[in-house]
């Protein structure tokens, strides 16, 4: 009998004989479906390309791992964890940093920046100096050689390499107490020289990237100083157990973190949007099924005598109920791989053709994966399914009126 109800089932959704209007609403109920999910599928894809973009910015400013002291700013036993570094194997480069606000003046004109001194070493780890679009990476020959965020210079309108310009000057506050007697006391300044410029991004915002010796004359901190120690290791899967190695090897006054941990809030954000985004359209694929509800109670309605012709002939009510049950069924599914195929298309044109911008020199990211396809389906099917079951049960209503 199953068999008997699947097959009217089918019937009822293919055949081309019966009313035009429950033809059409049965038809419109699968298009809706298919255009929800669609929508949906297009949506998370982008945001799985966003996510993949957001990762990237991250990987340009943290390493794979960074370690950093849990008492000050400044790492103590510096040599002892250069040493413990090179002699591990999984590690590929390793270079000092110091980051700190700083104040930028030029010509008058000012703003509060984030200067990075990293070492020679910085690019094995960040490979920033292939991300210069105008000017050069500093040679490092000289300390107050620097490179400089886009929107930052642009902001300040600072010359870039350029010789023949005016030096732009570098303010750092002088920590202390006492009275102030001249200038020199409130803060360090050093004169640099913008020699080349790098896009900036919202991670990336305000940086000013220097040679480390430029941080530490400004801080007044002792040679071969750092605020922190970046690591690019040589295989990213065995991340875990490097760093639960170099915890166990260097002791407790040190923190070591990956890049998803020094971002921890900005992730956790992520993941925040990710959810809203499924739950709204979760939402609006839910509201979609009560098309499928319509044409449901519709096909009862307009198969009233059929149905009553049915049951004298011996068939039973609960097969009755399965047939509009497999034909709602059949809706969803249809709706269902119809709308994945359109939303992988139009995933594809905006791959190919980069036609949709998220800002004017930036494309809309998109990204297909597997994933999604398993997350869309299935919430498709979940309301498509519980919408049908209920509207299928109610099949004795319509037969018992006269």
């Amino acid at each position: 009998m199953k068999n008997i109800a699947f097959y009217i089932a089918s019937r009822y959704l293919l055949s081309k004989k019966g009313s035009t209007a429950v033809t059409f609403i049965t038809w419109l109920a699968a298009v809706a479906m298919s255009v929800a999910v669609a929508a949906m599928f297009v949506i998370i894809s982008v945001f799985s390309g966003l996510e993949d973009f957001n990762k990237s910015l991250i990987s340009n400013l943290h390493a794979d791992l960074t370690i950093k002291s849990t008492s000050g700013k400044t790492l103590k036993n510096l040599d002892k964890i250069k040493s413990v570094l090179k002699n591990n194997k999984e590690i590929s480069s390793f270079s000092r940093v110091i980051e700190e606000k700083t104040y930028i003046n030029y010509n008058g004109k000012g703003d509060v920046a984030y200067l990075r001194g990293v070492d020679s070493a910085y690019t094995k780890v960040n490979p920033v100096d292939k991300a210069i679009f105008y000017g050069s990476y500093p040679s490092f020959e000289y300390s107050n050689e620097v490179i400089m965020e886009r929107s930052l210079q642009n902001r300040l309108g600072i010359p870039v390499d350029d010789s023949n310009a005016d030096f732009s000057t570098l303010f750092m506050p002088k920590p202390g107490t006492g009275i102030i007697n001249k200038e020199e006391d409130i803060y360090n300044k050093k004169e640099i020289f913008v020699c080349g410029v790098f896009p900036g991004n919202e991670q990336l915002n305000n940086y000013i990237v220097a040679p480390i010796e430029l941080a530490e004359e400004l801080l007044n901190l002792p040679k071969n100083s750092a605020y922190q120690i970046v690591i690019k290791l040589k295989d990213q899967e065995n991340i875990n157990s490097v760093q639960q190695d170099l915890l166990k090897t260097l002791g407790k006054d040190i923190e070591i973190k990956t890049k998803e941990e020094e971002n921890a809030a900005f992730w956790k954000m992520i993941n925040t949007e990710k959810l809203f985004i499924y739950l709204i359209f979760a939402l609006v694929i839910f509201i979609t099924t009560f098309n499928l509800a319509g044409a449901i109670i519709i096909l009862q309605l307009d198969k009233k005598q059929q149905a009553r012709s049915l049951i004298s002939l011996g068939f039973p009510l609960t097969h009755l109920r399965m047939t509009y049950f497999y034909t709602g069924i059949l809706i969803v599914i249809l709706g269902v791989i119809s709308g994945l195929v359109l939303g992988t298309a139009l995933c594809y044109f905006q791959i190919s053709t980069e036609l949709f911008k998220a800002v004017e020199d930036l494309p809309f990211p998109v990204k297909i994966v597997g994933e999604n396809y398993l997350i869309v389906a299935a919430i498709a099917s979940v309301f498509g399914i519980a919408i049908s079951w209920f509207f299928s049960k109610i099949s004795k209503d319509y037969i018992t009126k006269n």
